[in-house]
C-alpha cells in the first residue's frame, strides 16, 4: 500500500537582521504550530548575539495522535507514550525530519544550520540529530545536512533503546555524535512530559556517544520556557556550537 505523505501547514520565517551566518529551524510543540512562538523568536533576532540568525517555525501535519486516544492535532510523529520501550512512529519521524531536512538544504552553502524544539518538537529535533550522526534517516535514506547544533527544551527521546543502538554499533556514527553540540533542558517541575524523561534521554545520548551534550534543569519550572532559560540557550548557541557567530566556532 503506497505510504501518504503527511500534509505541513504554514512556515514562518525571521530573518536575520545582521549578516546571514546560520539557519534554525524551530519545531513547535504537541497541538501548537509555527506562529505559537514567532514573537520569542522576533525578540531573540533583536539579541545583538544572534542578528546573524534566521529562524525558519514550520508547522506540523494535523494528525490523529494515539495520546489523545486519536484525537487530530498538530503533532510532528503519532505517539501513544513516553515509555523507553514504546512503539517508534518511524514513518512519522522520519516523514518530519526530512521536511526539516528540505529546509536546511534550501539555505545558501556557507550558512550554517541548526535545529530547536519545544516538547515533542524536541523530540522531532533529538530523532534528527541521531539522523545525522548515522548519516541516514531510518528508512535508510542519506541523511543530507551537517548539522552544527541541536537543542531541545521541555522534551525527550523517542524509542531511546532503539535509537541510541544504532549509533553505539557504528564506529563512525560514535565519531559524528561526539562532535555535534547538543543542549537539553528541562523545568524539575513539568507535569506535561515529566523531567525523568529529559534526564534520562540526556543519559541515554551521552552514553551513546555524543559526547558535547550539555543538559540543564531548571528547578520549580513546569511545562514551559522562562528568560533565564532561553538566555542560557542564546549564550550556549554563541560559545558552545559550530554556527559560526560571534564568539562561537567556526
Amino acid at each position: 500500500m503506497a505510504t501518504r505523505t503527511p500534509e505541513f501547514g504554514r512556515t514562518y520565517v525571521v530573518r536575520p537582521r545582521g549578516k546571514h551566518q546560520a539557519t534554525i529551524v524551530w519545531l513547535h510543540g504537541l497541538g501548537e504550530n509555527g506562529l505559537s512562538t514567532i514573537n520569542l523568536f522576533f525578540q531573540l533576532s533583536m539579541n545583538v548575539l544572534l542578528i546573524q540568525v534566521k529562524w525558519i517555525c514550520p508547522t506540523a501535519p494535523t494528525r490523529p495522535v494515539a495520546l489523545f486516544g486519536g484525537f487530530a492535532c498538530t503533532a510532528w510523529f503519532d505517539v501513544g507514550d513516553l515509555s523507553e520501550d514504546g512503539p517508534g512512529d518511524w514513518e512519522g519521524l522520519d516523514a518530519s525530519a526530512a521536511h526539516i531536512a528540505n529546509f536546511l538544504s534550501a539555505e545558501p552553502t556557507d550558512v550554517k544550520v541548526g535545529i530547536g524544539g519545544f516538547s515533542m518538537g524536541s523530540a522531532a529535533a533529538l530523532y534528527s540529530a541521531v539522523c545525522w550522526a548515522t548519516s541516514k534517516f531510518g528508512n535508510g535514506t542519506a541523511y543530507p545536512i551537517d548539522l552544527r547544533a541541536v537543542f531541545c527544551l521541555s522534551g525527550w527521546l523517542p524509542c531511546p533503546r532503539n535509537l541510541c543502538y544504532k549509533v553505539q554499533c557504528s564506529a563512525e556514527a560514535k565519531r559524528r555524535a561526539a562532535s555535534l553540540p547538543l543542549w537539553i533542558s528541562h523545568g524539575t517541575c513539568d507535569n506535561i512530559v515529566p523531567y525523568i524523561h529529559g534526564e534520562k534521554s540526556a543519559r541515554y545520548l551521552s552514553s551513546a556517544g555524543f559526547r558535547n551534550l550539555t543538559f540543564k534543569s531548571y528547578d520549580e519550572i513546569g511545562h514551559y520556557t522562562i528568560p533565564k532559560e532561553m538566555a542560557d540557550i542564546c549564550s550556549w548557541l554563541v560559545t558552545n556550537t559550530k554556527l559560526g557567530l560571534n564568539g562561537g566556532h567556526s
